[in-house]
């Protein structure tokens, strides 16, 4: 393969990711259904796009509206730019994990497309969770906390994906990407989200990094402990949580 047609290949990668993971306008590419395990090493540079857009929308807004109400349309913007795709997994996570007993329940559950009541909670519980801290964070370390919570939560696909296996081999997101992610995509993806986060924290890199591998681990050994292995809503649930941490950390250490 040439240069020319590797550059191609890349770009078409990258596109993909963000056909995945937002509702960004992008050109038209058909991938094929292995494609995801491939084009997870750009799942960090999705996230960096999408929390410089917060940080935009919220420069500009600050100037005219007090600091609840602009929380509030960044966190708006946040769902929708990426069709809660996220917000789906973690409430379907819930209703799996908070209703299921055996691994065919919870499996069960979070293959239904229908939210409960441990869904419906633990949704609202987020949200507020997020408009909480995206409120409290001081200004002028917003967008560096911002920008880092939502790279590293989208990082947290990468390791989930490389070392753990689909808990459904059927069918399902997870199929699709877990044990399929290379060593190469896990090493490209996790040196740019280091060397992104730390460009934006320096030295306050430390505590959500560290947050963010804790809650990798954790919520790993759940899934594996659970259900022997992650699907698409796994993946969700456990963004989900890493951004509200590292949001957390900002409030908590700044």
């Amino acid at each position: 393969m040439n240069t020319i047609q590797q550059i191609r290949r890349l770009s078409n990668e990258m596109v993909v990711a963000f056909q995945f993971l937002t509702r960004i306008p992008t050109p038209s590419i058909v991938f094929e259904a292995d494609a995801l395990s491939r084009v997870a090493k750009f799942f960090s540079l999705v996230g960096l796009v999408v929390g410089s857009g917060a940080v935009l929308l919220q420069k500009v807004l600050i100037l005219h509206l007090s600091r609840q109400l602009v929380a509030l349309i960044v966190l708006i913007y946040l769902v929708l730019i990426t069709g809660c795709l996220h917000e789906d997994g973690l409430a379907d996570a819930a209703d799996g994990f908070g209703g299921g007993r055996t691994k065919d329940q919870i499996l069960a559950f979070l293959k239904d497309s229908r939210i409960g009541s441990y869904g419906a909670t633990v949704l609202v519980l987020s949200l507020l969770a997020r408009y909480l801290l995206l409120v409290s964070l001081p200004l002028e370390h917003f967008a560096a906390y911002v920008i880092s919570s939502h790279i590293l939560s989208r990082w947290s696909s990468l390791p989930l994906s490389y070392f753990l296996p689909p808990a459904r081999v059927q069918d399902g997101q997870g199929a699709r990407i877990a044990k399929l992610t290379s060593l190469a995509s896990l090493i490209f993806g996790s040196a740019f989200s280091l060397a992104a986060v730390v460009f934006a924290l320096r030295w306050s890199a430390v505590a959500p990094v560290l947050v963010a591998v804790l809650i990798l681990g954790v919520s790993g050994w759940f899934y594996v402990r659970k259900i022997g292995g992650v699907t698409g809503d796994c993946f969700g649930a456990t963004n989900q949580l890493t951004e509200i941490a590292v949001y957390f950390c900002g409030v908590w250490t700044v």
